[in-house]
């Protein structure tokens, strides 16, 4: 294994103490750039990770976010926004950071070596699952032991790890190697690390949705509107898509429990929910194959 680059002093490590706090700040500025640069290097991985998940999504499947520490904040963050955005069910999501998610500002650092407990909280783990495993070194025992009950188990493994030929990495189905510059500040994982870890989750979850076809021409088209804004932007989708006005796009997310790709297809031409649905249903729920068979159905009634 390489050594490890999150645990490094950089060069430029001095700018925090010795410059103003301008150049500090520009140096750190720096730092996260060129970190926002791993995820570049990954991109096979996380596309054939993305769609693992996607294929879990789709077969009954779970996805299972494990981490601790800085990486369990993002994985956390990530896993927690697929249910307003994209609409996955909140039950086919699970995060296991290392001692439970923070109910305050302390976080122990302890928690990330203690793998007690976690057999049982993997007991489903299935074939069927994903898990995405996250640690910047790739060797937290928490993170690396749920690895193991992940392949024990045959779920599909994702592992995200900031140091490149680690342990965690090695025993990844699909492998993204984040190889990040040594921190500003040596071992704050938060930082530049975090950062790209953040990146690479977002594109992970985002090209799973891309698969699933939950996002048409760059606009979530599966979104839980549930609250005003969303409620709007629902609104703002159907109209953008179809060309319908505002009031007519609001009637037929009335129709459709404010589901926006039934609705869409209602206001481009679907005879009823139902018919809308069907035509989901078709086309495994991609709303462009879906559009494109209105004027197909049309024609052979004129």
């Amino acid at each position: 294994m390489l050594p490890h680059t999150t645990e490094q002093v950089h060069p430029d490590a001095h700018k925090l103490s010795d410059a103003t706090l301008k150049d500090a700040a520009r140096a750190l500025a720096k730092g996260q750039r060129e970190a926002a640069e791993a995820p570049q290097q990954a991109i096979s991985a996380i596309c054939s990770g993305a769609s693992a998940m996607a294929r879990s999504l789709t077969s009954d499947g779970s996805l299972y976010y494990v981490a601790a520490g800085s990486s369990g904040l993002m994985a956390a963050a990530d896993a927690m926004e697929l249910g307003g955005t994209f609409s996955i069910d909140e039950s086919r999501i699970h995060i296991l950071m290392a001692g439970g998610l923070p109910q305050s500002a302390h976080m122990p650092g302890d928690t990330e070596d203690d793998i007690h407990g976690l057999s049982e909280q993997l007991a489903e783990l299935g074939p069927q699952d994903t898990v995405i495993a996250v640690s910047a070194s790739g060797t937290t025992p928490f993170t690396l032991e749920a690895a193991r009950l992940a392949r024990a188990a045959g779920a599909a493994l994702i592992g995200i790890a900031n140091n490149p030929g680690s342990p965690l990495l090695e025993q990844a189905d699909h492998a993204i190697a984040l190889a990040t510059p040594a921190e500003l500040i040596s071992g704050s994982t938060r930082m530049g690390a975090g950062t790209a870890q953040k990146i690479a989750l977002n594109m992970l979850s985002s090209l799973m949705a891309v698969e699933l076809g939950h996002v048409h021409d760059g606009m979530m088209v599966n979104l839980r509107a549930d609250n005003s804004k969303l409620r709007a932007r629902a609104v703002g989708i159907v109209s953008r898509i179809t060309g319908a006005s505002a009031t007519d796009a609001q009637i037929a997310l009335d129709q459709t429990g404010g589901a926006v790709k039934p609705a869409v297809l209602i206001c481009a031409g679907a005879t009823s929910v139902g018919h809308a649905l069907t035509l989901l249903q078709d086309s495994a729920g991609r709303l462009r194959p879906a559009l494109l068979e209105l004027p197909k159905r049309q024609n052979k009634t004129d």
